[in-house]
C-alpha cells in the first residue's frame, strides 16, 4: 500500500529525514513511535499530500504519489494528479479541525458529497451510520462546542472513515485530550484495527495501545528508522539502545 525509496525532506537547513526506505503492506497496523521531531509526522504529511519530498520517490497503492511515469522516465507529475492518487488516503490529525458551525453530522456528511459526490441523502445515511459506530449516534445534531474533546475526535475520525480511504494515518490523536477522554478515542482505533482491512499508520506515544493494535512498530529516530519489528519484540525485547531509552522515558512518566 505504501512504497517509499531515498525520500529526504528538510526545513531549511534542518534535515528531518535522509534517505527514507519503508515499505507498509496492504492491511497492515503500523506504529510509530520515536521522540517529538524524529520525522514520524512528516512522513504522514508527505503521504497526504500537505508537504512534498525534496527528493526521493512515494508510491500508494501501486501509483506514484508526485511522479508520473513515461516511457520509463519518471516525470514530475501535476497537482490534479497527486489529488487524484491521495483520494484513498485519509488523516485523523492531533486538533479536530471540525467546522465549529456545522453540526457533528454535517461534519461528516459534507465531505462526502463534495468529494465522493453522493447524494445527500445517502450522505447523511451514512454519516449517521458512522457516527453510529463512534459511539456518537445521540449527538449527531450537536456543534462541536457542544461536544467534549473525545467526541469531537470521534467526529473526526467519522469523517475521515466517510470518505472511503484504503489507508488511515492517524497523528498522535490523543494528545490534545484530557487523559480521562483518551480511552474513549483509543477504543475507537482499537476496533477499526481488529474488525476492518484498512492500512494504518498510527503515530503515538502510547505504547501499551500500539502493542495491543500494531503488526509492526516502527522507531524513529533522527529521521531514520531505528528498530523495526513485531510489537513482542520492538516493545518489549528491544535491541537498540535508542528505542530502550526511549521506551524507558516514556513508560516511567
Amino acid at each position: 500500500m505504501v512504497r517509499m525509496r531515498g525520500v529526504r525532506k528538510a526545513f531549511g537547513p534542518r534535515v528531518i529525514l535522509e534517505g527514507l526506505d519503508l515499505d507498509v503492506g496492504a492491511g497492515e497496523k503500523v506504529a510509530l513511535i520515536g521522540p517529538s521531531g524524529s520525522g514520524k509526522t512528516t512522513i504522514l504529511r508527505l503521504l497526504i499530500g500537505l508537504t512534498e519530498p525534496d527528493a526521493g520517490t512515494i508510491e500508494i497503492d501501486g501509483q506514484y504519489l508526485w511522479h508520473s511515469s513515461r516511457g520509463g522516465t519518471l516525470e514530475r507529475a501535476d497537482e490534479a494528479h497527486a489529488r487524484q492518487v491521495r483520494r484513498c488516503v485519509g488523516m485523523v490529525f492531533q486538533q479536530f479541525n471540525l467546522f465549529p458551525h456545522m453540526t457533528a453530522l454535517q461534519n461528516v456528511h459534507e465531505p462526502m458529497e463534495q468529494v465522493l459526490r453522493l447524494k445527500r441523502p445517502e450522505a447523511k445515511e451514512r454519516a449517521r451510520a458512522l457516527l453510529a459506530r463512534v459511539g456518537l449516534g445521540e449527538h449527531v445534531d450537536k456543534r462541536p462546542s457542544q461536544l467534549s474533546g473525545g467526541q469531537q475526535q470521534r467526529v473526526a475520525i467519522a469523517r475521515s472513515l466517510g470518505l472511503q480511504p484504503k489507508l488511515m494515518l492517524f497523528d498522535e490523536v490523543t494528545s490534545a485530550l484530557d487523559p480521562e477522554l483518551v480511552g474513549e478515542v483509543l477504543g475507537v482505533l482499537r476496533e477499526l484495527a481488529h474488525e476492518t482491512d484498512m492500512t494504518m499508520l498510527i503515530v503515538t506515544h502510547e505504547i501499551r495501545f500500539a502493542a495491543d493494535i500494531a503488526d509492526r512498530v516502527l522507531v524513529f529516530d533522527a529521521g531514520r528508522v531505528v528498530e523495526d519489528g513485531s510489537p513482542e519484540i520492538v516493545l518489549k525485547d528491544p535491541s537498540h539502545p535508542r528505542t530502550r531509552q526511549f521506551l524507558r522515558a516514556i513508560l516511567e512518566r
